[in-house]
């Protein structure tokens, strides 16, 4: 069982994606109605990172991205929120960025991804292999760099010289549908990856999805500390989210806000959760704060620009009202 108080070095290896995300302008604004967009940086392991910089934490990006010209506005954008990019490697030929084209909007919200040909997928074991492991505090993924060869086995390699090195390994479910060739063979992959890691974090129906079943999520979830994992966090959305450890299950709520859109909650929330365990923070303090960075970010427009800082995160939640469970 890895030790957890490791995540107090505050230095993070993120792999998985870095893109372009373009928001209709001004917020409310329809896709097909938009003439104005606004460009940050998107995908959700950058997205991370760059919560985790705004929080007082060191983060490294492992991941590839398309020799062109919006591969160089991504690396820009690292360099922007501090996140180290030594270990992003440029890719010429076909490949291409990810891109996502979204609205701010609450209800029926629209977004489009691009995720044709993805750089990030060309991620290989040689990235990986190298890494100085030793000098993190933990790894953290998210499942979408699983989606694709040969990125899917680069990252259970990272996985096996994480482990070697002694790091915390932190899952982010995320599933994307549209990133897969079919959802049993995404199944099989997630389950393999949860089983490795140490915190496990998804929503109720990635957990559904996992367990092949829907309303076996939370069994699913449980299951996972027999496998090895010390932390797990069933999201429900609206409803709050449970938290199940070797001591056992906690139930919280959510901080009310006036949200903007529903995206950018879960990037933010792990930015969040994980500074705060990084901070000595008990786990239901550190979810606490996980559920209050979700809560500012989708009242803001974009999500790595709307991460929060410290000193706003801790005012914010001096001041919200948390819903109960």
């Amino acid at each position: 069982m890895k030790n957890l108080d490791r995540l107090k070095g505050k230095g993070f290896l993120v792999i998985g994606r870095a893109g372009m995300d373009l928001y209709a302008h001004p917020p409310g604004t329809r896709l097909e109605e938009a003439t104005e967009f606004t460009a940050a940086l998107g995908g959700s392991s950058a997205n991370i990172a760059a919560g985790l910089c705004r929080l007082g934490c060191d983060a490294a990006l492992v991941t590839c991205v398309s020799d062109d010209a919006v591969g160089r506005f991504c690396l820009k954008q690292l360099d922007l929120y501090g996140i180290d990019r030594r270990f992003v490697r440029s890719v010429a030929g076909e490949a291409r960025n990810s891109l996502a084209v979204v609205e701010t909007r609450l209800e029926d919200t629209q977004s489009v991804i691009y995720r044709n040909n993805a750089a990030d997928f060309a991620m290989t074991t040689q990235d990986v292999e190298a890494l100085p492991y030793h000098g993190f505090s933990a790894l953290v993924t998210t499942g979408t760099v699983l989606a694709a060869e040969p990125s899917r086995s680069a990252t259970f390699h990272a996985f096996d010289r994480a482990q070697k090195a002694g790091l915390p390994i932190i899952f982010d479910v995320d599933y994307r549908p549209y990133s897969w060739t079919s959802a049993e063979e995404a199944s099989k992959v997630y389950s393999r990856a949860a089983a490795l890691c140490d915190i496990v974090i998804g929503n109720d129906v990635e957990f559904d999805f996992m367990a092949g079943a829907k309303g076996q999520g939370l069994d699913k979830a449980r299951a996972l500390l027999a496998e090895g994992a010390q932390i797990v966090i069933y999201k429900m959305g609206e409803k709050g989210a449970i938290t199940i450890t070797p001591e056992g299950e906690t139930r919280t709520g959510i901080f009310e806000t006036d949200a903007l859109k529903p995206t950018g909650a879960g990037d933010s929330f792990m930015a969040g959760f994980l500074a705060a365990l990084s901070d000595g923070q008990p786990v239901a303090d550190a979810v606490r704060q996980g559920s209050a960075a979700a809560a500012m970010v989708v009242a803001r427009v974009g999500c790595a620009p709307a991460m929060p800082t410290q000193d706003a995160l801790t005012d914010f939640m001096a001041h919200a009202k948390m819903r109960p469970a």
